[in-house]
């Protein structure tokens, strides 16, 4: 009886173990899952490279050439996230650079907490370096241009139904004089069933 009790106990505990296994699979990174229908990876990827088609090929990328004889210097901005969900905008930020690098069009400068890391350094290498390896005070590459945008949404839902809708705006604004060159957008309209 006592092993008849073991034998059982250990065919149940088998059971359990194998209904919690878990199955993970590599995919190819550029292949498009929705689990959630919330913002993913794919999102992120298509609107950036949308957006970084639609920014490089319009007038102001002529206009500005022919008027100062070189590329324009873009820095990369905020892309508030006004939307219903927690989106990383970091991520849409990084695709948005790669693009623009990638594309040769444009030159890229780093914003933000980059920025303020790269000046961090430039300091310390004139505290402890020796004056003629150090990085030296003004020669970072003023930008022309700043991109900024914004991501939002709308969600309709009914019973086991529901629509999201993503619209992400971005504009590029010259630093100097505020003027805005060019605005974008981008739709994404999801529909899930629960």
């Amino acid at each position: 009886m006592k092993r008849q009790i073991q034998l059982f106990g250990l065919i149940t505990f088998a059971l359990i173990l194998g209904s919690c296994s878990r199955q993970v699979t590599r995919v190819a990174t550029d292949q498009a899952i929705d689990l959630s229908g919330r913002w993913n990876d794919t999102d992120s990827r298509l609107t950036a490279q949308a957006l970084t088609e639609q920014v490089l090929n319009q007038r102001w990328l002529d206009d500005f050439e022919r008027a100062h004889g070189r590329k324009p210097v873009v820095v990369v901005g905020l892309v508030y996230n006004k939307s219903h969900e927690h989106i990383d905008t970091d991520t849409y930020i990084n695709d948005i650079e790669r693009s623009f690098i990638n594309s040769g069009k444009v030159r890229l400068v780093q914003a933000g907490a980059k920025r303020d890391e790269l000046r961090a350094e430039r300091q310390d290498q004139n505290t402890y370096a020796s004056p003629g390896t150090a990085a030296k005070w003004g020669r970072e590459l003023g930008a022309d241009f700043i991109m900024q945008g914004d991501i939002s949404s709308i969600v309709d839902s009914y019973k086991r139904e529901k629509v999201i809708f993503y619209q992400v705006n971005e504009e590029l604004t010259n630093l100097e004089t505020n003027e805005v060159v060019w605005m974008g957008e981008k739709k994404i309209k999801k529909a899930v069933r629960n």
